[in-house]
């Protein structure tokens, strides 16, 4: 099933720890605790029929958005997130143990 991505909301479910994205009838998510002024990303789930469409980048996306909107410090468990902020130096300086380079 080919999606189009930018149709797909991302929705915060602080309930359950979660950033959701309803595909079809299955949910696409990134899992988050909160810990003080800290935000751990421990683990990102998306439907075997939707990878390599976009959807987790959304929710990463999103998710790192969320940090930097609330002043939250990243720490990315989650292998995706991890590679996603490597190759995205913009996201860099949001995860906890950054240090800029001189």
């Amino acid at each position: 099933m080919q999606l189009d991505v930018n149709e797909i909301d991302i929705v915060n479910n602080e309930d359950a720890g979660r950033f959701e994205a309803q595909v079809g009838k299955q949910v696409a998510f990134a899992e988050y605790n909160l810990a003080g002024k800290n935000i751990v990303f421990p683990h990102t789930v998306v439907p075997t029929e939707f990878e390599g469409q976009g959807v987790g980048k959304k929710l990463v996306v999103t998710a790192l958005n969320y940090a930097r909107d609330n002043d939250l410090k990243v720490i990315p468990l989650c292998p995706f997130f991890a590679a996603y902020i490597r190759h995205h130096p913009e996201y860099q300086p949001l995860v906890l143990s950054y240090k800029p380079q001189e």
